[in-house]
């Protein structure tokens, strides 16, 4: 095969490299044996979690910000969004201000956390003038249906006496009228770009409490009580909006705030690769390309599941380009991306 154009196309490597530098390691391993003779193109890649915001800030030329917000245990923290303010655009991750790595393992209760700091972020960028937000929503500490976020823009949740609900995952449960009068008019305004890399719905066995909550804390005798409470919440969805999100592929995702943006901020969830794919025009890019490599910190058989490395085969598939891996570290079941049908 001769080689004139590589597209590189990493993800992050957690905890230790970003995509860009992931990057610029494997292009400079090539120009070390063939010299200047090939065309490189550096496309740092994410599947909506970590890393995001790093990997579209290349492509939308964005600067990274960073702003007092509350933590999932309500206590303020400092967190980092990306901003393109000449083209109106902010790029949030929800791991940033309401993540799970953000907490120590014996903090983890989805009865308390609370997605309350995401709002924050999007309301600072709102205060910047953003049209267009470009939200991750993947790595959440959360289980309390999006509530935390609607509150800090703007939404009352009352209990039967009338009073204000500060939200988390249990006090689900107590809501009894959910006030939109106040909900900031600016999101009128917003497109919304969702990534959202699981299809869950909001409720039942299959939904984000009894797949996502264990990771988040939730012991057996706690989901069942999470659970109702998600789906009393969503009665009092259809009461408020009129809407049944529910069955909606991914409502379930980081908690329920799937649903949340779903029915208040009328927007639509997308693969995160898929988002991140049309942000940097990666299709294009790589019509022309000899050969692309991609890469993820640990490949395990998770990688399947709407992972980068597994996203950018497919792609470059539809144009019968070959496609290298590289990984940090081989995980259980790594022959699944190996073996599967691209």
């Amino acid at each position: 095969m001769q080689l004139q154009k590589i597209v590189i196309a990493p993800d992050s490597f957690k905890e230790s490299m970003t995509a860009q530098q992931v990057g610029n390691i494997i292009k400079q391993a090539f120009t070390n044996v063939y010299g200047n003779t090939l065309h490189y193109d550096i496309i740092p890649m994410a599947d909506g979690g970590e890393g995001t915001t790093d990997a579209l800030m290349h492509a939308t030329g964005a600067t990274k910000y960073t702003v007092i917000v509350n933590d999932p245990l309500m206590r303020p923290i400092e967190a980092c969004y990306a901003r393109a303010d000449e083209q109106q655009i902010a790029i949030i991750e929800m791991a940033a201000a309401s993540g799970l790595d953000l907490l120590e393992k014996e903090e983890r209760n989805p009865l308390y956390t609370s997605s309350y700091g995401t709002g924050e972020l999007i309301k600072d960028a709102l205060n910047h003038g953003a049209k267009t937000i470009i939200l991750g929503i993947g790595g959440s500490a959360t289980n309390d249906g999006g509530t935390g976020m609607l509150s800090a823009l703007g939404v009352k949740f009352t209990d039967v006496n009338g009073d204000l609900l500060q939200m988390n995952g249990a006090n689900l449960a107590h809501i009894a009228q959910i006030d939109i009068t106040n909900l900031d008019s600016r999101l009128k305004e917003v497109t919304f770009k969702v990534a959202c890399d699981v299809s869950n719905p909001l409720l039942g066995e299959n939904g984000a409490t009894y797949i996502y909550g264990p990771q988040k804390g939730a012991d057996a005798k706690m989901i069942p009580k999470l659970d109702f409470a998600m789906s009393h919440y969503h009665d009092k969805i259809k009461m408020c909006t009129g809407k049944s999100v529910n069955q909606i592929p991914g409502s379930g995702a980081a908690g329920g705030m799937g649903a949340a943006l779903l029915a208040f901020c009328e927007t639509t969830l997308t693969k995160g690769i898929d988002v991140v794919f049309d942000i940097t025009d990666f299709h294009q890019r790589i019509k022309d390309a000899d050969l692309v490599i991609t890469g993820e910190g640990r490949m395990d058989y998770q990688t399947i599941f709407g992972k980068t490395p597994v996203g950018v085969a497919l792609a470059a598939k539809q144009y019968h380009i070959p496609v290298i891996a590289i990984c940090g570290s081989l995980g259980e079941n790594y022959q699944h991306v190996y073996d599967f049908r691209y």
